[in-house]
């Protein structure tokens, strides 16, 4: 999971219906304005690989924790803090980034995998940011990684779907819904576009941050991580916050080739490798 080191992270947020809501974040972002009732919100950084240069390094509107490389494939490590923490299950999408005369000018989605945009949930933070990163490990990315072959309608993508449970006490619990990939509000090339100009256009604004500074204080990134938004939670998921001990699942899965009973019936069993799916599966330490 080293490997992303060097990669610039983030994440949108409120890109699926009523999951802001349920996340009870709906107050944070009364005061953005977005361009239709379906935009998301806006974007955060989890991640900003640390410069070269240190005398140039992170902008001083970047908390210095956003610099602590957060991701795990196998264990999420609660914060110190005595405060609530809930899996976000997500599509993370590894991503090219290519710049014209020191803008970013393109955004290419080269594969997607399992992700968990794991956050606490405490009223009255000052950014989106400070919920999304409290140390090493508080991060979920799968590593099996399935390739992209084109980013629009009538690519792979268009077969998935995701789903993720909660094991406690030995029992397997939905913890989001089970839905299609193409569910997400923005998807596909609309996604790319908003995406774009939301890096370049985002200010330092209510729970928003200046991407584009942090981008160029970090050197201008080539890859980046994106998580395009969690999905909504079922009953269960969205009233309960993980304990030391519970495992985190989180499963996309090609429609064309596996059914929800049988992917339970083998998180049940602990069978996590599959052809034609991403699975993340973490225990809570």
């Amino acid at each position: 999971m080293a490997k992303y080191k060097k990669f610039l992270g983030l994440g949108i947020a409120g890109n699926f219906a009523l999951h802001l809501a349920q996340a009870g974040e709906l107050e944070e972002f009364k005061n953005i304005i977005t361009a239709d009732e379906a935009a998301p919100k806006g974007m955060f950084p989890f991640y900003l690989p640390k410069s070269l240069n240190p005398a140039e390094s992170i902008n001083l509107r970047a908390k210095e924790i956003l610099s602590t490389y957060p991701l795990s494939a196998d264990i999420i490590r609660l914060p110190k803090d005595a405060v609530n923490v809930q899996a976000e299950p997500e599509v993370g999408l590894i991503c090219d980034l290519e710049y014209t005369a020191g803008k970013l000018s393109r955004i290419t989605p080269t594969y997607f995998g399992a992700y968990n945009d794991c956050s606490i949930r405490v009223a009255g933070a000052e950014k989106i940011s400070d919920k999304k990163n409290w140390g090493e490990d508080s991060k979920g990315f799968s590593n099996t990684l399935i390739k992209i072959d084109t980013f629009k309608d009538g690519g792979i993508m268009d077969n998935y779907s995701i789903c993720s449970f909660l094991r406690r006490n030995d029992e397997i619990h939905a913890y989001g819904e089970n839905v299609e990939l193409n569910g997400y509000s923005y998807f596909y090339e609309k996604l790319t576009e908003w995406m774009l100009n939301q890096i370049i256009t985002q200010e330092n604004f209510g729970p928003l941050e200046p991407l584009e500074e942090y981008i160029v204080a970090c050197e201008f990134p080539k890859e980046a991580i994106i998580s395009i938004g969690a999905t909504r939670y079922t009953e269960y998921g969205e009233h309960t916050f993980l304990q030391k001990g519970d495992e985190v699942l989180v499963v996309l899965y090609n429609r064309n080739h596996h059914t929800l009973n049988a992917i339970v019936k083998d998180l049940k069993q602990r069978h996590y490798k599959n052809d034609n799916m991403s699975i993340l599966a973490q225990k809570v330490v």
